[in-house]
């Protein structure tokens, strides 16, 4: 898949043993890792999608530990080379990666497991209630060319 700019992805590893497993998700010196504002995680429940929304200023690192998402982004940014772009990745216990989702592109996730999802992300900045760097579209209402229903066949 061809990859909108600024987007990469980490494929992660599950280490297994007797006493359970461990999975290393992003460290410092990764290749992908953009800094550290802080690190928060989201629940979704099956079937919900929660999105859109963007940053001016913030990336994100999306890594789903729990469940099943569909996450969706999408770059409208005037100028870019990937400008209209679509991507979509199927993250979480089937599917362990990173996700860096840069500053400017449209983002979203649906819960496509049976039971909630859950997603850890480490952003670039931390939250500011004050004067949050979030901004928000509807997530069926809007002008960009995706669609969050399943596609069987």
């Amino acid at each position: 898949m061809d990859l909108i700019d600024g987007v990469a992805t980490k494929p992660l590893r599950v280490i297994p043993d007797e006493r359970g497993w461990l999975m290393e998700i992003l460290r410092r010196d990764d290749e992908i890792f953009a800094g550290f504002g802080q690190v928060y995680m989201t629940v979704a429940y099956p079937g919900v999608v929660k999105g859109w929304h963007w940053h001016k200023k913030q990336t994100d690192h999306f890594c789903v530990v729990k469940g099943m998402m569909k996450v969706v982004l999408y770059d409208r940014r005037e100028g870019s080379p990937t400008h209209g772009m679509v991507n979509e990745f199927f993250i979480g216990e089937r599917n362990p990666m990173v996700v860096r989702i840069p500053q400017g592109v449209l983002h979203g996730m649906k819960c496509i497991s049976d039971e909630f999802a859950i997603l850890v992300n480490t952003v670039t900045e931390p939250y500011r209630r004050e004067e949050p760097d979030e901004f928000r579209v509807h997530p069926h209402d809007n002008d960009i060319p995706y669609d969050w229903g399943r596609r069987d066949g």
